[in-house]
């Protein structure tokens, strides 16, 4: 393997080699966490990397299979619901920590905010899913202009494990007890444990990835992360490119056999957002157009693992338009074969998609 080759080998890892018959729960629970705060394009990261359409994958939403919620680094993340709870013991505390000092610039300290857990913990009881906004309402918070308490409070009742997101009212997100949408187990792993299996979960469906990589997926220290890794690392399978060790799964598929692909894959998408150093999968001048300084990253169009350019779509009354921008000029016909990779998402959607 070289390092042109890494973007080959991910492929593999995330599931975007060839068709999987994966569920999309076992889709979500493969990668541990899915970042998810563009709901519609996190939906797709799922469906891009199975063949369920966007209601099944609502369904499983829904149903309580998988959860959205706040976890990991401070946004939202898909968790399958067999993950869930260990998850927030190893990392609850510790995303908490990142927005303390908001939280009390709002006049948010640790007493106000178990008050106002108790209270929305009356309010959800007994299977009652309500939007934020509904929440906000029964509890007289008055949403002004510049005040991030609505965000304040229901983060941190994600994170300490009292709510998770609740089934779709229409359009709009809802929330729900968590212990009443997955049962708490009744063993608990160590912390030790917990970041041994994260860790490995992480490599397996990332690799081939580095410390530094896990370390800003994870939201854990380096140090931490290094410890780990050694504790693992006979697990894993690894190599030095660059004097840069890249971990990944014993049984990564050989590169002989790698093929052509094309995928046309959401905003956000782990592919590209779960490594801190993404040069394995585009060039540096592109960088500006794939994401922004701010942290807004563009659907991509993914050519053997590389980036080729960017997407986005326009849902109309009985279609979806796509529009397209390639970073290099590219031949007609080129363009009719890279298109006819947008079917999978026309399934998906389950409606008609036009290109521009």
């Amino acid at each position: 393997m070289i390092h042109e080759e890494i973007s080959h080998y991910r492929l593999v890892s995330q599931k975007l080699y060839k068709t999987n018959h994966n569920s999309p729960e076992e889709i979500v629970k493969h990668f541990g966490a899915m970042q998810a705060q563009d709901y519609a394009m996190a939906k797709w990261a799922v469906g891009s990397r199975c063949d369920a359409s966007e209601k099944e994958i609502e369904e499983a939403i829904n149903s309580g299979k998988i959860i959205r919620t706040h976890i990991l680094r401070p946004t939202w993340h898909f968790v399958s619901a067999d993950d869930i709870y260990w998850m927030l013991d190893l990392s609850g505390s510790q995303v908490k920590k990142l927005f303390a000092s908001l939280a009390k610039q709002h006049g948010y300290d640790d007493k106000k905010l178990d008050q106002v857990n108790s209270a929305i913990e009356k309010l959800l009881s007994g299977n009652n899913h309500l939007t934020r906004e509904e929440i906000m309402q029964e509890l007289n918070i008055q949403k002004k202009t510049g005040d991030l308490s609505p965000v304040i409070v229901m983060m941190n009742a994600e994170l300490d494990g009292l709510v998770c997101n609740g089934r779709m009212k229409g359009k709009q997100i809802t929330y729900a007890l968590l212990e009443e949408r997955v049962p708490k187990p009744k063993t608990q792993l160590t912390k030790e444990e917990a970041l041994a299996k994260l860790a490995l979960r992480y490599f397996e469906s990332h690799g081939p990835a580095t410390l530094a990589d896990f370390s800003w997926w994870s939201g854990f220290s380096a140090t931490i992360c290094k410890k780990v890794i050694n504790a693992i690392e006979f697990q894993l399978n690894h190599i030095t490119i660059d004097n840069q060790q890249y971990w990944y799964k014993k049984d990564l598929i050989d590169q002989d056999n790698f093929r052509e692909s094309v995928h046309f894959l959401p905003a956000f998408d782990e592919i590209l957002i779960s490594y801190k150093t993404r040069n394995a999968s585009f060039q540096s001048e592109h960088q500006t157009k794939v994401f922004t300084n701010n942290g807004i990253f563009k659907p991509i169009i993914l050519e053997n693992g590389k980036v080729i350019g960017i997407w986005k779509r326009n849902v109309k009354k009985d279609h979806v338009k796509i529009e397209t921008e390639f970073f290099n000029e590219t031949a007609p016909n080129k363009k009719q074969d890279l298109f006819r990779e947008i079917k999978s998402f026309e399934k998906y959607l389950e409606t008609k998609i036009l290109i521009e």
